[in-house]
């Protein structure tokens, strides 16, 4: 014969398998609404590509400037010397695409700055998404004049 503890602890584990079989219910409820929700609609999105020695990073706004989305090398998982690379920028991007899939985006416009070498295959990867792209436009910020030397030293 079981003693009344025995009897306690059963009811307990049958309760916590009843409450983990809901929770299980209530995420694919929540998975099957994620999958039905509708795709916000943006009328020009803006991709900025700012492209260093050290790292690629790809930022989407709407047309107010505000950030959507954005991707980088580094937060991809490359780390160290890997994030100056191309292939590290081409993954920033295409984790990028991944992301804005909940917008329907009409057109979009693509800022380019810098010099680095992940920004020419973060464009190619761009460019292998359906959006159609209106402008793209290279914002590398150009020296000019520089600052004045220092004075010659006087003996």
């Amino acid at each position: 014969m079981a003693t009344t503890k025995e009897k306690n602890i059963e009811p307990k584990k049958e309760k916590e398998l009843k409450s983990k079989q809901n929770l299980d219910e209530q995420k694919e409820d929540r998975a099957d609404l994620a999958k039905a929700r509708k795709k916000t609609p943006i009328s020009l999105g803006v991709f900025h590509i700012t492209a260093n020695f050290n790292n690629t990073i790809i930022a989407f706004t709407d047309d107010r400037g505000n950030v959507l989305a954005w991707s980088s090398a580094g937060a991809v998982g490359f780390k160290n010397t890997k994030e100056s690379t191309p292939y590290a920028g081409a993954k920033a991007a295409d984790i990028l695409l991944e992301k804005i899939k909940r917008f329907e985006i009409s057109e979009a416009k693509v800022l380019v700055r810098g010099i680095g070498p992940g920004r020419d295959s973060a464009l190619r990867t761009l460019f292998t998404a359906d959006i159609n792209f209106q402008v793209i436009e290279d914002k590398t910020p150009i020296p000019f004049g520089g600052s004045t030397p220092s004075k010659p030293r006087r003996v």
